[in-house]
């Protein structure tokens, strides 16, 4: 069972930088930050995002990457200077003891002055490949469930490492992240699911992803995320 309340171990920010490919920019090595940083619609003060098409936004402003996952990543990569520190993964905020199957879509957390919701959960892209240089790290991320999660800010306020994260609400409980996840992440199509699925308060382009599956009858090429091209 959640525990009802965690606490934010590392705080991080990070500014946007050209990438690893011609016309690329990311803003994905988040760096831990002191003192108590402003979480406004948008995110953490100071925070940048290098694709806005995809990163960012009232619905992403927030990603949170549990702690817990660095051991099994270190047992199946060995020894990675990324997995040093938190914010290998890009994260905002680093904790311990809240992972994707104990949290749930809509949860609802005060960290700080701040009160969150959860939003979605992450869908890895390309950009993990090239940040690890792992191939395929991206979708072993997708498969392995450690994806983490983002919030949407529902009230603005300061945060700062050291902060307790407290579950004030749950309104889905039978819907944690993993769940919700492994849905989007299934090749399998299935009807019934997809429709409970879309009884949700999902986010507009899961919405979307859902529901064009159901119509097409099949599940979308995941090439172009995964690694950043589109199969011929």
């Amino acid at each position: 069972m959640l525990p009802s309340s965690s606490r934010l171990d590392s705080l991080l920010t990070g500014s946007a930088r050209p990438f690893t490919r011609p016309g690329s920019h990311s803003a994905i090595d988040k760096q831990p930050r002191q003192g108590r940083l402003q979480v406004t619609f948008l995110g953490l003060a100071s925070d940048e995002q290098g694709d806005l098409r995809v990163h960012g936004g009232v619905e992403k402003a927030i990603h949170h990457y549990p702690r817990d996952h660095y051991a099994d990543w270190l047992t199946e990569l060995g020894a990675h200077p990324l997995l040093a520190q938190p914010g290998a993964f890009g994260e905002n905020f680093s904790s311990s003891g809240w992972r994707e199957t104990d949290v749930c879509l809509g949860d609802r957390i005060r960290v700080g002055t701040a009160l969150l919701e959860i939003s979605q959960g992450r869908m890895p892209c390309w950009k993990l490949n090239d940040r690890f240089d792992v191939a395929q790290m991206a979708l072993r991320v997708q498969q392995s469930g450690r994806t983490g999660w983002y919030y949407r800010v529902l009230e603005e306020g300061e945060v700062a490492a050291g902060d307790a994260l407290e579950l004030v609400e749950r309104p889905y409980g039978q819907w944690s992240v993993a769940r919700l996840s492994a849905v989007l992440f299934d090749k399998r199509l299935e009807p019934e699911l997809l429709r409970e699925c879309l009884a949700l308060p999902l986010v507009p382009n899961w919405r979307r992803t859902l529901e064009k599956r159901l119509e097409q009858r099949e599940v979308e090429d995941w090439a172009s995320r995964l690694q950043g091209r589109s199969e011929g």
